[in-house]
């Protein structure tokens, strides 16, 4: 059985996603080599099901910004972190493959087995559960954002809890982070970032050191 998960706009900043079902890890295998090197679709295995996502414009700029933040608080507070874009990550005793919309090593490890992070965006529902798939594959963190906002989930033993602070980056503010998601060409986000987490080292942010909060009436970035 084939189902179809679209947002209702056929727009260009909407995603266009495809589950599978009865699918066999050979399928999922034989799909990867087709695709290639190229980017889409994005590929989502678990237990039978198959996942096939092209991602829209929108999903990709804002996982994007993200990265770009995240790297940018890893300069300023001197983190080494590495990263590893969407690496398929798969175990085939346990049926599960995907590939993180972005994901991140700490240190400075050459041959990483597994990233420490990995982001996902989320703009359209009803697709495979992501942390379902991550779970065995051990991977310690994983962010989700999705309507404007970031959700953490740690790994605990064999499940994942959500937490309110990230324990891969400890001290990294999202809140503060996601103020910057919307400024434009992503150089200025990062140069007025950088210097927010500047001014925070010495004294309270104020509103001038923060751009304007999107109003409701905004459309999403």
């Amino acid at each position: 059985m084939t189902e179809l998960l679209t947002t209702p706009s056929a727009a260009v900043d909407q995603d266009h996603l495809v589950v599978l079902h009865g699918a066999t890890w050979a399928d999922y295998q034989r799909l990867l080599e087709l695709r290639g090197e190229g980017s889409t679709p994005r590929l989502t295995y678990l237990e039978g099901r198959l996942e096939l996502m092209s991602p829209g414009r929108r999903h990709e700029l804002v996982a994007s910004m993200i990265g770009c933040l995240v790297e940018a608080w890893c300069l300023e507070t001197g983190v080494g972190i590495t990263p590893y874009g969407r690496w398929t990550l798969e175990r085939k005793e346990m049926e599960r493959g995907l590939e993180p919309d972005e994901c991140y090593v700490l240190g400075a490890e050459d041959e990483p087995a597994l990233p420490d992070l990995a982001i996902e965006v989320i703009v359209t529902s009803g697709g495979l559960n992501k942390l379902e798939v991550y779970r065995p594959l051990g991977v310690r963190e994983v962010w989700f954002w999705r309507a404007g906002a970031i959700s953490l989930h740690a790994l605990r033993g064999d499940s994942y809890e959500p937490v309110a602070r990230s324990e891969v980056l400890p001290g990294i503010d999202l809140d503060l982070l996601l103020r910057f998601l919307d400024v434009r060409p992503m150089t200025r986000a990062v140069e007025e970032y950088r210097a927010a987490l500047r001014a925070s080292s010495r004294r309270p942010l104020s509103q001038d050191d923060l751009p304007p909060r999107r109003r409701t009436s905004d459309p999403p970035i």
